[in-house]
Formats: structure tokens, C-alpha cells, sequence
């Protein structure tokens, strides 16, 4: 196992993605992201760079494709 302070317990795992405990939990239990077990305690660990290798998953790519025109509402 690599250094301890390489990796982020699932509270802090959580709040880096803005997402909860538990869906960090059943996001590693569908096989979505990888946990590693703490060697003493067995709690959940996450390795911050797989995390960040998720959240770029998820974000668009092409951020220029945003307009920074407010969008207009039809009126009714």
C-alpha cells in the first residue's frame, strides 16, 4: 500500500466530489471507483488521483462550448 497520506478517508473522499457517503459507497460497491481498505482499521480508503481521474470523466471537455450569454426565457 502506498503512503497513508495519499489517500482521503470517505467523508473527505465524499465532500472532494460533492457527492455523499453513501453514494461514494455504493458507487465502489457497482465497481464505478476503486476503494482501498485501511491496513489496521479496514475502513475505506480513495487515492485522491483516481479521484480526480473520475471527476474528469465527467466534466465536459470543451468548456468553450458554454455561452456566457444569459439565457433568455420565452415569455408564456
Amino acid at each position: 500500500m502506498d503512503k497513508l497520506k495519499d489517500f482521503l478517508r470517505i467523508s473527505e473522499a465524499a465532500d472532494y466530489l460533492g457527492v455523499s457517503p453513501n453514494t461514494l459507497r455504493n458507487w465502489e460497491n457497482a465497481g464505478k471507483i476503486a476503494a482501498h481498505r485501511h491496513p489496521v482499521n479496514g475502513y475505506r480508503l480513495f487515492k485522491q488521483e483516481e479521484l480526480d481521474a473520475l471527476l474528469r470523466q465527467v466534466q465536459p471537455e470543451d468548456d468553450s462550448a458554454e455561452s456566457d450569454e444569459p439565457t433568455s426565457k420565452k415569455p408564456r
